[in-house]
């Protein structure tokens, strides 16, 4: 292979697709380990949130963006949704032949440092009732009991920049109430959006919660995968043979949805100032 190409290839961007705003949480864990890559956000706003969706509904989706994201040549694509990960990732890896990375709820990690062996999940509808999620209870409960319960409406706010209201807190207070009433000790945020109420948790749980959430493990996964298959950005040889500096176009946000709001709700989340493009992405035919 031509040095040219290698530089092409390596240079190429990072594709994330969400639902919608979730997976900034992961975007921005990304961003900080590997800050001169070139990331392109895709949030399916139109559409969002899966978790109340169809299992069908979920798939079709997950494998049109991931397709459109294929189209871009990227050279890799991070689910960075739980329940796209739960119900369509398997069939990601068959189609696209570029390394993939999903999330899911850290259950192992949960297990393993509960010391009153019972933890909670908070994670939307869909993600609880996966075989994919309830593979991983089976596989790495162990002893541990966990209490699992769906965040009804938390995304929806979420999606409107919304994580510290009296409205949120309170809904959020009734989600994990019977989660402390077990006496976990450990709570594993099994949704990209709860990231960004960890503020909220820890002042409801009063840090009676040790509270689990995985989207640095994501990153460091991601950094794995590119490294294993030398793709990542090589600065020196890339400022070397490219007249395009790097530094160009490192961020690019995208929406099914309204454009402006995911510009506006990624400033007030992650404190990125890059304005969104709107695009029209095709479902998968399953």
């Amino acid at each position: 292979m031509s040095i040219a190409r290698i530089i092409m290839q390596n240079v190429a961007p990072i594709g994330i697709l969400d639902s919608g705003v979730g997976g900034l949480s992961i975007l921005r864990a990304i961003r900080s380990v590997l800050p001169n890559e070139r990331l392109l956000y895709c949030a399916d706003s139109y559409h969002a949130p899966y978790g109340e969706r169809e299992d069908s509904f979920i798939t079709a989706r997950t494998l049109g963006i991931g397709r459109w994201l294929a189209e871009q040549r990227v050279k890799a694509i991070v689910v960075a949704c739980n329940t796209a990960t739960a119900y369509t990732l398997l069939t990601l890896r068959e189609r696209l032949h570029i390394p993939i990375i999903g999330v899911e709820p850290g259950i192992k990690p949960a297990a393993l440092w509960s010391r009153t062996r019972v933890a909670g999940v908070l994670a939307t509808t869909s993600t609880l009732k996966s075989a994919r999620f309830n593979t991983l209870l089976s596989q790495y409960s162990g002893d541990c009991r966990f209490i699992c319960q769906g965040g009804h409406g938390l995304v929806e706010a979420i999606e409107a920049g919304d994580i510290s209201s009296p409205v949120i807190i309170r809904n959020l207070s009734t989600c994990i109430q019977p989660i402390l009433d077990s006496s976990a000790d450990t709570l594993v945020l099994g949704c990209t959006h709860y990231s960004f109420l960890l503020n909220a948790l820890y002042t409801i749980t009063s840090d009676q919660l040790r509270i689990i959430d995985t989207h640095k493990a994501i990153a460091c996964q991601l950094v794995r995968q590119l490294t294993e298959q030398q793709l990542l950005v090589n600065t020196d040889t890339t400022i070397t043979h490219s007249k395009t500096t790097l530094s160009s176009v490192l961020l690019r946000l995208v929406s099914t949805g309204n454009a402006a709001q995911l510009a506006h709700i990624a400033r007030k989340l992650i404190g990125v100032n890059v304005n969104a493009e709107h695009v029209k992405i095709a479902s998968e035919l399953l």
